[in-house]
């Protein structure tokens, strides 16, 4: 089966955003970060390899003992590891939440940034957490490239399958979705992977995208 032109990846995305609307109308971040730029800043580092629903339940515990930047800033990296070593590498993790919630107060007065090149800055914060904080606190293009958007937009035929490089993904993906689309697309196709095109089994029959899905049409001979 041959690839698709950019031409014909950006009308099928045009549809599968179209579809996603429709599903995930509000297109809400699976971290409740109550619109909280900080918050949000310490969720998404927890998050990494780790699932949304325990960065949650380990962040109730952790904003009521450090309601701010300054607070955490301040905080024993021990007390902040033993919060959150169920998110996993809470070691790391520990310390660069301290470290970056210290950049936050000092460098920026707690408020935070809302370029690419500062964000990148912040202790363990890469393009994916950039992208999720420039997409939801300032409302400006961002492509977050977690693994339900690399697996699931490989499938539907974005790029090939075997690409995992998400730097590379996000840029490709960057050409084919509207700029004001980017970010609740991503926030729509993590919901969507999580219901219907899970890794292990996805629910081809039934899928609103199956008719738009390389994946699917390779499986079925056509």
């Amino acid at each position: 089966m041959r690839a698709l032109s950019l031409t014909e990846k950006r009308r099928r995305m045009g549809e599968i955003t179209a579809l996603l609307k429709e599903r995930y109308p509000s297109a809400e971040c699976a971290l409740k970060y109550e619109g909280d730029p900080w918050k949000l800043l310490v969720m998404g580092r927890l998050s990494a390899q780790c699932t949304d629903a325990r960065v949650n339940e380990v962040c109730k515990e952790l904003f009521a003992k450090y309601k701010n930047c300054y607070e955490m800033a301040a905080a024993d990296v021990a007390d902040i590891e033993a919060i959150i070593r169920s998110c996993g590498l809470y070691k790391m993790k520990a310390q660069n939440l301290k470290d970056a919630s210290k950049m936050l107060a000092e460098e920026y007065g707690g408020v935070l940034p809302s370029d690419m090149e500062a964000l990148l800055r912040f202790p363990g914060v890469g393009r994916k957490i950039a992208n999720l904080l420039l997409g939801d606190i300032f409302s400006l293009p961002a492509v977050v490239c977690d693994t339900h958007c690399i697996r699931i937009c490989g499938r539907l035929g974005m790029y090939p399958e075997s690409l995992s490089d998400p730097t590379r993904i996000e840029m490709l993906l960057r050409r084919i979705l509207p700029p004001e689309e980017g970010s609740d697309f991503c926030h729509r196709i993590v919901w969507f992977g999580r219901e219907v095109c899970t890794a292990r089994a996805p629910r081809c029959d039934g899928c609103p995208l199956a008719s738009l899905c390389l994946h699917h049409a390779r499986a079925a001979g056509r």
